[in-house]
This record gives C-alpha cells, structure tokens and sequence, in this order.
C-alpha cells in the first residue's frame, strides 16, 4: 500500500502543474454549466412572467363583424389592434405572435343561432407566441361559454342542459415533483461530471506514460504492478470525486437563486440531496475512472486514448434516453444497475421523494462491485509486458 500512496503523490503531483487541464476539470466544468443555466432559467421564467402580466395585444381582422365579442375581449383588458393584410405572413415573420380574423358570415351563423366560427392565426414552433395563443384560446372559450348560457336561459333551458358530464381534477403531482420536469437533466449532469472529472488524468497516467516512456522505468521497479495501477486509479478517482463534489455544490448553490416558485414549483438541493447523491455517485465516479484506466492502457498514445475515450462518453447517454423517453415504473433491480442506479435515485430525491434505504445500498454495491471487477480486469493488464511496449 506505500507504493501505491507514492503513485498516487505522483500522479496527483504532476496533473495539478497542468493547470489549463485543472482549471477545465475543477473550475469551468462544475460551475460554468451551474451559473449558465441559472441565466437561462431566470430568463426564460422573467420573460414569460412579465410577458403574461403585459395586456395582450391583439391584431383583429373583421372586428366589425363581431363588435360584441371585440367589447368582452376589451373587457377583459385586450388592446385590440388593426389587422395585418397578410395575417400568415405577419405571424411567420413575427410580426404579431398571433392574429384573431372574423369572417363575414359570423353575423348571419350568430343571429341564427349556429356557432359562428373565429380563426386563430399563429405559428406553433414560435416559442414566444406559445403565452399569447393559449391566453387567446381562453378568453374565446369563456366567451363561448357565456354566450352559451344566456342562450339557453333564453329558451327557458337550464344552463347544466350542455355540460351531462363535469370532470372534476385531482392533481396528485406536489411543487418539488413538477420540478422534476425542467430539472431531469441534472441526473445526467451529475454522471457527466463523474465521468470527464479523471479523464485527463487517466488519459496521462496510461498512455501519456507510454508515449513519454516513463511507464516502464515504472513498471520496473520492485512493486507489484496492482499496486502501481492501485495508485493510479486512487489519484484518477480523486479528481472525479473532486469534480463531481464541486459539481452538487454549484447547483445547490445556484438553486436558491432560480426562480422556480413563480411557476409553481419547488427545487429542493439541499444538504440531503447533496448527501444522498454523493453517497450513490461516488462509486460510480470509481468505476468510471476504472474502466478509463482500462481504455486507456490498451491505446499506444494519448491521441488514440482520447479517440478511445471520447467513445466511453456516450455511455451514459443511454439510461439517461431510456428514462427520459419512455415512462418507466421505479423497480428495486434498476438499482443494481450502475448508471441507471444513479439516474433513478438522483431522479427520485429531485422529485422529492425518499429512496428505501435498501436502493441506496444496493445501487453502491453493485457498483463497488462492478469497479472491483474492471480494477483486477485491469490488473492482469498490468502484469503482462506488452503494457510497456509503445511500438
């Protein structure tokens, strides 16, 4: 174990002189994506906010035809506007986020008693006009509904004659849950940070040596080689632990400033997510410097280490589809699963909920396990010869 701590001194040693690659690693990687998505929430949900308090303005084509729907929208704090000659074009130029048109014929449908049909004119893939239409579309409905029970309390009818069914909603979701639907990328990010915390140490501990030859001078001094790849790996898991630790501190920081409980949410990330995530993730973060130790022995120089590695990191990617694309129920074996383990849990403590303590164990052994498994995989490597070679 000494010789495996004197590795370990060295390894860490000569990456933090590296300090372009410590700055990457410790500073821009666990804050930069933290302080940038707190710009983008705050102004997204400011945007929309102060959007939805603004009266709407609204291009009106036909207003004469309809002078009573026009009043109630004007009622309700519309300003009503001249319409566009080309109410499409206007829309997909931006122009107007959306345009309101009254045919001719609503005069004669409404005094005959049929519905008289109004057309909304926006463009979907619009972000902006996504605020406007829906507001739009409710005040016509309420409209509508008015226009309805004055109608039918006219013919001596109850109003109920056109509703036989009242569907009444019971939202189970809470503030925390919903907030599970903006923030279910930070599983992943989490993961990520895991995984591009040792890269660049276990890219230089493997085949930087190798391409400086210094690894055999190394390998030939009298210490087992699993002691070698022990201190290697030691320093390597540091500084994806390190990373990912800076990582959870960031946003439960930066989580306090979001703006989450002006749309009707909660973002809880305090000292028992952070906690609880650590515990789950550090494994995780061993594993992955494991298997970048292991990739990266096998390549002949840092180049192809890194063509190597760059693959190894589309491998999170995939839970993270699997349980964003399609609905899953939580089982107990996800847990026992490295990766999907760690995404179902951090999943599940963002949305408030509390993972059995036996999830939690199960998902750090399997993958305390799984790291075991690569570390010996890993150490047969390091006792064969061809480990040295570099031609």
């Amino acid at each position: 174990m000494r010789a495996a701590l004197v590795v370990f001194r060295k390894e860490v040693r000569e990456n933090v002189r590296d300090r372009r690659t410590l700055l990457n690693t410790l500073f821009l990687g666990p804050f930069l994506l933290p302080l940038l998505f707190l710009v983008v929430i705050r102004t997204q949900v400011t945007r929309q906010l102060d959007k939805a308090d603004e009266p709407l303005s609204l291009p009106v084509i036909g207003a004469e035809y309809a002078p009573n729907l026009v009043e109630s929208l004007k009622q309700q704090g519309v300003h009503i506007l001249p319409g566009p000659a080309d109410p499409e074009r206007a829309v997909r130029e931006r122009d107007a986020d959306v345009v309101l048109r009254i045919p001719e014929r609503y005069p004669d449908d409404w005094q005959r008693g049929q519905p008289a049909q109004v057309e909304i004119v926006f463009d979907q893939s619009q972000r902006d006009a996504a605020g406007p239409v829906a507001r739009l579309r409710g005040l016509l409905e309420g409209y509508s509904q008015r226009a309805g029970t004055l109608r039918l309390l006219a013919r001596g009818l109850s109003p109920s004659l056109d509703r036989p069914v009242l569907v009444a909603e019971r939202d189970q979701s809470t503030p925390q849950g919903r907030a599970g639907i903006i923030f279910g990328f930070l599983p992943f990010t989490f993961i990520f940070a895991a995984l591009l915390g040792g890269l660049a140490l276990a890219v230089d501990t493997t085949a930087g040596e190798r391409e400086r030859q210094s690894l055999e001078p190394l390998m030939a001094n009298p210490v087992r080689p699993g002691e070698i790849l022990l201190g290697k790996l030691a320093a390597t898991s540091a500084f994806a632990t390190m990373t990912l630790a800076l990582s959870l501190l960031a946003f439960s920081v930066i989580g306090r400033f979001m703006p989450v409980e002006r749309i009707g949410m909660a973002l809880e990330l305090g000292p028992r997510f952070v906690s609880c995530t650590f515990v789950v993730m550090v494994p995780l973060a061993v594993l992955f410097s494991a298997l970048q130790t292991l990739v990266g022995s096998y390549a002949k120089s840092y180049r192809e280490a890194q063509a190597y590695l760059s693959l190894l990191t589309l491998v999170p990617i995939v839970p993270s589809m699997i349980l964003n694309l399609i609905p899953i129920k939580t089982k107990l074996w996800m847990h026992a699963i490295p990766l999907m383990g760690q995404q179902v849990t951090i999943t599940r403590l963002i949305r408030g909920e509390s993972p059995p303590v036996i999830a939690m164990v199960l998902s750090v052994v399997c993958t305390s396990l799984a790291a075991v498994c690569v570390y010996f995989f890993t150490a047969r490597l390091y006792r064969s010869e061809r480990l040295t070679i570099t031609t």
